[in-house]
């Protein structure tokens, strides 16, 4: 049986859609994937992937605060607790069937929900990440940050394969790096702005490292500890255009404001194709590069709107009509089917 596949979804700035992006590809995954266990371990504090995968509104955010209120949490933090303590947890505890809070998913899609106290347990985790090691063979740095890497070799089935999908929060805390160590591909979500753009090099900086490290501090950066420890990070996968204007189209907004992204790609990868997933097509060009390592997303307006408050997938969105809080919101056959077909484009490349 193949190993398991973990995509986590990252850029280091907020508001390019990557929770957004987890629950679309994630519940249409699964969907068309029957024979795999798909598992989502949101890793923000936000939990936002976790509140539109439960059902959306008001009534996902009361089935969240009953998880994590247990006592022992039934969320990420339950689980990064256990394993830190205990050194492992098991996967069945702090998992949750979505389709028993949210008829519209597959029987096949779970969640390790996210949890606020991600931000409090955070010191804990660097704490012990940075304990001293008690021998030549105990390296707790690795341990800690390899919490989320372990948990996505987990099979839930016996003989199911498993995929996992890593939402996560922009910052670089400790908690956003074990979810990036935790994921085999790495997906980057990208806004067309300029400041979106520009995060491409922080992302860089902060999973790999500058070409001139910092003489004093640049021995304590997440990168060069996951140098000098010898720690398997993600490959890049897909560069994913995320809510372009569809008044011109969303190949005309790419070119426009993300070349500057592109070129700074393109020259990552010519100096470095180890950070990227091997591609089957050769790559002799930027344009060769496009091709093979972007993805162009719609902006899903109306229906993204439908989807996140009613935890909704674009498959099942089959009225013209929903109501949000009390108001009519209207989505287009035309543009449901344009969303749906764009998502399930992306899952196809997965």
């Amino acid at each position: 049986m193949k190993e398991n596949k973990s995509y986590v979804i990252w850029n280091n700035k907020g508001g390019v859609g990557k929770s957004t992006i987890t629950f679309h590809i994630a519940s249409v995954y699964a969907e068309l994937h029957p024979e795999k266990d798909v598992i989502v371990v949101d890793m923000c504090p936000q939990a936002n992937s976790s509140s539109m995968l439960m059902g959306g509104g008001k009534q996902s955010e009361s089935k969240l605060q009953d998880l994590i209120s247990k006592e022992e949490p039934q969320s990420i933090v339950g689980y990064l607790t256990e394993a830190t303590l205990a050194g492992d947890a098991d996967l069945n505890k702090y998992i949750t069937k979505l389709s028993d809070v949210n008829t519209n998913l597959s029987e096949n899609i779970y969640l390790v929900a996210g949890d606020g106290n991600l931000e409090l347990i955070a010191p804990l985790l660097s704490e012990r990440a940075d304990a001293t090691p008690l021998s030549a063979k105990d390296d707790p740095w690795v341990k800690i940050h390899s919490i989320v890497k372990n948990l996505t070799g987990k099979k839930l089935n016996e003989g199911r394969e498993c995929t996992y999908f890593i939402d996560t929060n922009p910052s670089f805390s400790i908690y956003t790096q074990i979810a990036i160590v935790g994921g085999s591909s790495l997906l980057v979500p990208i806004n067309a702005d300029d400041s979106s753009i520009f995060a491409i090099t922080g992302l860089f900086n902060l999973i790999w490292g500058t070409s001139n490290e910092h003489p004093v501090y640049g021995k304590y950066t997440f990168a060069s500890k996951a140098k000098s420890h010898n720690l398997p990070l993600p490959k890049i996968t897909y560069l994913l255009g995320n809510r372009f204007t569809q008044k011109k189209g969303a190949a005309h907004a790419f070119k426009a404001l993300s070349n500057e992204a592109l070129n700074k790609m393109y020259e990552e990868y010519q100096n470095n194709p180890d950070k990227f997933e091997p591609s089957e097509n050769e790559i002799n060009n930027i344009s060769d590069f496009e091709q093979n390592y972007s993805i162009e997303l719609r902006d899903f307006n109306s229906a993204g709107v439908v989807a996140a408050n009613q935890g909704l997938p674009l498959s099942k969105m089959d009225q013209h009509t929903y109501e949000v809080y009390g108001e009519k919101i209207q989505v287009a056959k035309e543009q449901r089917e344009l969303c749906k077909s764009t998502i399930e484009n992306l899952v196809a490349k997965l």
